[in-house]
């Protein structure tokens, strides 16, 4: 294990009725931009906890937030913020509110001229950002408890991330019956991208780290296992309370420290939501059974010990664990009803070459070894 330094501010609220505690943890004198998406969450009840919790606080709405939030649509928010001189944001809604509000809380205290910057940095550029507060509704990024946070930019069929402790948010509030309404397309997406979370920090190489890996291990279980339970029971709550904390859990730094993390399903799959507007989950099931199949040498110690302690698989002989196991993988992706191809999504032409050509432009060599390089990225997609 390498060492680590654990650091994480924000405060969990967690369960029903859990938006009324805003009210004591939202300054009284703050002056509120409530961003949201679209009309999901007035359909679920979020929106009328959440007004109700803010009571007499000037509250400003900016609703329209895309689900892979653009950049352009971010700046629209900073206007808002500087004309009404706004003080603390307020997410309403899933990841991609999240991520947008983290990017707006920098953006508006930017010093500098270009706030793309702050992408193009990996969030070096940050040094202030507003306050952020949240109300999650839709289990999935794990961006609720986390510093973490990507941007579409559509003009140039840009998706990138960045990472500052300053976009923390300072509290979340989980109420798992606003997902009673999802629709299966974002239970499944959340499953899916909640599973590959926890794979990027957990399928590298061996590093006697057993509490990580078996915090991971316990969160991929829970996730194998409630994921087709909650597109069957629609209204089982204890389900939904499962898939909820786990998709939390699996990107909260938690399971990260002293291990190594690889990240590279994620980027590839950046590249092809930003070049064919893809669910984000959807680019993931393309890549990571793919990925495993070609790192497999590397990776072929954590692939069986996942295979045994997540899917009961016989870990010897050594080469058949590894392919059942990415076998299984694959197929749970696709009975929580996400495809796992390019031909699933319709997409056409050679996307293979020109997902590596953009790796190759915004990154280089990536994963846990710095070895894949876009050549390897064209090789992986083509399995």
């Amino acid at each position: 294990m390498n060492p680590f330094t654990l650091y994480n501010p924000t405060k969990l609220i967690f369960g029903t009725g859990a938006v009324s505690k805003i009210a004591e943890l939202v300054p009284q004198k703050a002056r509120v931009l409530l961003v949201y998406g679209g009309g999901s969450v007035k359909k679920n009840g979020s929106y009328e906890q959440t007004v109700k919790a803010l009571g007499k606080r000037k509250v400003v709405e900016f609703p329209g937030i895309e689900p892979n939030p653009e950049y352009e649509t971010c700046l629209k928010a900073v206007a808002v913020i500087k004309k009404h001189k706004l003080d603390f944001i307020l997410a309403l809604g899933g990841g991609s509110v999240i991520d947008a509000c983290k990017f707006i809380a920098a953006a508006a205290l930017f010093k500098g001229k270009n706030p793309w910057k702050i992408l193009t940095s990996y969030g070096a550029e940050i040094k202030a950002a507003l306050p952020i507060g949240t109300v999650l509704t839709i289990p999935a990024t794990g961006s609720e408890m986390n510093q973490n946070s990507v941007i579409s930019r559509r003009a140039t069929t840009e998706k990138l991330a960045f990472a500052n402790d300053l976009v923390f948010p300072r509290f979340s509030a989980l109420d798992p019956a606003f997902t009673l309404t999802l629709p299966d397309r974002q239970i499944s997406n959340g499953v899916v991208d909640a599973f590959v979370h926890v794979m990027e920090q957990y399928c590298t190489r061996p590093s006697d780290a057993p509490i990580q890996d078996g915090f991971s291990e316990t969160i991929l279980r829970t996730l194998v296992s409630e994921g087709p339970k909650a597109l069957r029971k629609k209204d089982d709550l204890a389900v939904r309370a499962n898939i909820m904390l786990s998709a939390t859990m699996a990107l909260n730094k938690l399971i990260c420290i002293g291990v190594p993390e690889d990240w590279s399903t994620h980027l590839i799959g950046h590249e092809i939501t930003a070049l064919y507007g893809i669910d984000h989950a959807q680019s993931l099931a393309i890549v990571l059974p793919k990925l495993l199949k070609y790192k497999s040498s590397s990776k072929g110690e954590k692939i069986v010990q996942l295979g045994k302690n997540v899917f009961g698989i016989e870990p010897k002989p050594k080469k058949a664990a590894i392919e059942k196991t990415i076998g299984v993988i694959a197929k749970f992706f696709k009975k929580m009803g996400v495809g796992t191809e390019f031909a699933d999504y319709n997409i056409a032409g050679d996307a293979a070459k020109e997902v590596s050509e953009n790796i190759a432009k915004h990154y280089g060599a990536i994963g846990e070894n710095a070895d894949i390089t876009p050549k390897d990225v064209e090789k992986i997609l083509r399995l």
